[in-house]
C-alpha cells in the first residue's frame, strides 16, 4: 500500500523556491480630482447647489474661499524657537499692560 514518505532535504533544495517570486496583486486605483476640477464641476451642474433637493447651497458656492487662498507653505516647528516667541509676546503684552495701569 501507499505509505506517505517525509521527503528528504535534498530533494527539497533541489527545487531552489528562492528564486521564484509571487505575482504582484492588482490594484484599481482611481483618478482622484483636482481642486480645479472640483470647482468647475460646482459650477457646472445645478446638482451640486441644492442638498436633498431641498437645501440651497448657492449662497455657499458664492462665498467659498478659493484655492490659492487655502494653500499653506509647511512651516516646521521648532520647540525652542516657538517657546521664546511665544514667551516674548507675554512679555510684551505684560509690560503695556503695567504700563497703562501706571498712567
Amino acid at each position: 500500500a501507499d505509505i506517505p514518505v517525509i521527503p528528504d532535504l535534498e530533494d527539497v533544495q533541489e527545487e531552489d523556491l528562492a528564486m521564484q517570486v509571487a505575482a504582484p496583486p492588482s490594484v484599481q486605483v482611481n483618478r482622484v480630482l483636482t481642486y480645479h476640477d472640483l470647482d468647475k464641476d460646482l459650477m457646472k451642474y445645478a446638482a451640486f447647489q441644492t442638498l436633498d433637493g431641498e437645501v440651497d447651497l448657492k449662497l455657499l458656492t458664492k462665498v467659498l474661499a478659493p484655492e490659492h487662498e487655502l494653500r499653506e507653505d509647511d512651516v516646521s516647528w521648532d520647540w525652542d524657537h516657538l517657546f521664546t516667541e511665544v514667551s516674548s509676546e507675554l512679555v510684551t503684552e505684560w509690560d503695556l499692560g503695567q504700563s497703562e495701569r501706571e498712567e
